[in-house]
């Protein structure tokens, strides 16, 4: 039997999407061919961005990083896609963005490849928004069992049709061991890296609370490093709008060893010997690398925050353990269900190929919207 070489398209916009589109992808099967385009936006991750979110692809993808896409428009992926027809796109995009591409490849696209769609990092709780608008595709990616029973219930009780599947998140995937086997000198760790958010937490005074405790705690421990992480630098775009940026937030006489730095967070972690986040996917990806976390409390658990995901890990505390120094690791009954399954239960790319056999054979559905108007309750 004739072996099939699958060519899959990934289509990225804003800083995280792209960051997880482009990883996804690298972390696909080695005989997938790989492409990738960027949307203009008005929220499309700039240049340095993307370099950023490009950082650490495999050799497929690798030469992103150093000359991203230039951004083309929805009709422009359409039009590419009509004139030379991958087997499979990946829509890793806003939502909005998601449901006008998905729509059009449905419309204009004749013999229409397999169309596969997710969400970035942690999607737990399920969001009817980020389902409704994807309804049309036909695999959902998702990352913890938790996440999939949880789409799932919400897909069966809104009467869409989408199929769920598994992937370890791909930054995870791609980070190093936590025991270095290599023989170089391993770097120093000395930095306490705060991953911030650009809207968790979305008040002023909570985030100068928070840029408050991060100063004491630089104060309390000067051979720290207590790093502020963000992911734009001044007028650059997020996937989520930033009211109050922290290094507007800083004050005058902060200690010399706070900072606000961008850059990979892979890098990041390299130097980290502890992250701190309200409710970041950064977490996820250093408890992959054995760096101790902590998740603040202070402001609450709450859907709002995004932080509900890591009640019981084992990882939440306070702004009083962040001074003290006390870091946690995550529970081994908490791992299993939320993101540390094992690698060989992971079925996303095995489903993506059989819905690729089946456009083979002329037999992908037309999959209905979730809703038949643009008007009405979300």
């Amino acid at each position: 039997m004739r072996e099939v070489t699958r060519r899959v398209l990934g289509v990225v916009d804003t800083d995280s999407f792209a960051k997880w589109g482009a990883h996804l992808l690298s972390a696909a099967p080695p005989d997938w061919r790989l492409e990738l385009v960027t949307i203009a936006t008005p929220t499309a991750a700039s240049r340095d961005q993307l370099r950023a979110a490009f950082h650490g692809l495999d050799e497929r993808l690798e030469h992103l990083a150093a000359d991203p896409p230039e951004p083309i428009s929805v009709d422009a992926v359409v039009e590419r896609v009509r004139a030379d027809p991958p087997d499979a796109v990946l829509v890793a995009t806003l939502g909005p963005v998601a449901e006008l591409l998905i729509d059009q490849l449905h419309r204009r696209v004749r013999r229409r490849p397999v169309i596969l769609t997710g969400l970035p990092g942690i999607s737990y709780p399920a969001k009817w928004k980020g389902l409704f608008l994807r309804a049309r595709a036909d695999l959902f990616v998702l990352h913890s069992r938790r996440e999939v029973r949880e789409y799932a219930a919400l897909a069966t009780e809104g009467g869409v049709e989408p199929h769920f599947a598994l992937a370890t998140l791909p930054f995870l995937r791609a980070a190093p061991s936590a025991t270095p086997t290599r023989t170089t000198e391993p770097l120093h760790r000395d930095a306490v890296v705060f991953a911030a958010q650009p809207s968790v937490p979305s008040a002023e005074e909570d985030r100068r609370a928070l840029v408050g405790w991060l100063a004491d705690a630089a104060a309390a421990h000067p051979e720290w490093r207590v790093v502020i992480k963000t992911r734009a630098v001044r007028g650059e775009q997020q996937t989520h709008r930033e009211t109050y940026p922290y290094a507007d937030l800083l004050p005058n006489d902060a200690p010399a060893n706070l900072t606000v730095e961008t850059g990979p967070m892979d890098a990041h972690l390299d130097r980290a010997l502890a992250l701190v986040t309200v409710s970041s996917t950064a977490m996820i990806e250093a408890v992959g690398r054995g760096v101790p976390a902590l998740t603040l409390t202070d402001f609450g658990v709450s859907r709002g925050l995004i932080n509900e995901v890591f009640a019981g890990s084992g990882t939440e505390g306070t702004a009083a353990d962040l001074i003290a120094g006390r870091f946690g690791s995550v529970r081994p009954e908490w791992r299993d269900d939320n993101y540390f399954h094992p690698a060989a239960d992971d079925d996303w790319a095995v489903r993506a190929d059989t819905f690729m056999t089946a456009r083979d054979a002329g037999l992908l559905p037309d999959r209905p919207a979730a809703r038949r108007s643009r008007g009405g309750a979300l």
